[in-house]
């Protein structure tokens, strides 16, 4: 599997998960990604890496499913993270980010070293005002339909996603000669 520096600097958090479905759906989406590594914070008592519904739905990200590791709170699971990012949905919160905005800082950060920590909240709640306060900065997928959010797994699959393409996008430009042959930033005529 592809492993890029992003790769080896990222990590999802999910503080207070309800649904095993979405644990699972969510391993998923970081998985297809190229992502691996997923905390637990506080899970709900069926938001269980060993619930039968999240294993169902991580289908062959199992291994990222039983990697999860799980923590009694948020300051716990950052322990070691220079940036936290956190997710939400709100209006009105200030600081917050598109996924396309924040991932080349991201990018930037993981070439330096830097862990980052992707922190999504309950599917019914959300991250809680303090919750958002322990982040460095917030994201926020834009969405153009009156819906109050993206299903959990979705928005792991969408800031993933964003992630991944930013970071190819980065890799050809530096690595990958331009039509004339010529190295990326070489003088032209």
């Amino acid at each position: 599997m592809l492993e890029l520096a992003v790769h080896k600097s990222v990590r999802f958090l999910f503080v207070s998960p309800h649904y095993p479905e979405n644990l699972g759906a969510a391993c998923r989406a970081m998985k297809t990604m190229g992502f691996l590594r997923a905390g637990l914070v506080r899970p709900g008592r069926l938001a269980v890496p060993s619930h039968p519904m999240a294993r169902k739905m991580a289908v062959k990200s199992l291994d990222v499913l039983d990697a999860t590791e799980i923590y009694d709170n948020l300051d716990e699971a950052i322990v070691g993270c220079d940036v936290v990012i956190g997710s939400t949905a709100r209006r009105g919160v200030s600081g917050v980010f598109s996924p396309a905005h924040l991932a080349p800082r991201v990018l930037d950060w993981a070439a330096r070293g830097r862990q980052v920590a992707f922190v999504f909240g309950n599917e019914k709640s959300g991250l809680t005002s303090e919750e958002l306060d322990r982040c460095d900065t917030n994201i926020r997928i834009p969405m153009v339909a009156d819906q109050p959010s993206l299903n959990l797994a979705q928005a792991v699959q969408v800031v993933a996603y964003q992630l991944l393409s930013t970071a190819l996008e980065e890799r050809r430009r530096v690595h990958e000669p331009n039509r004339s042959g010529a190295s990326p930033g070489a003088a032209k005529p």
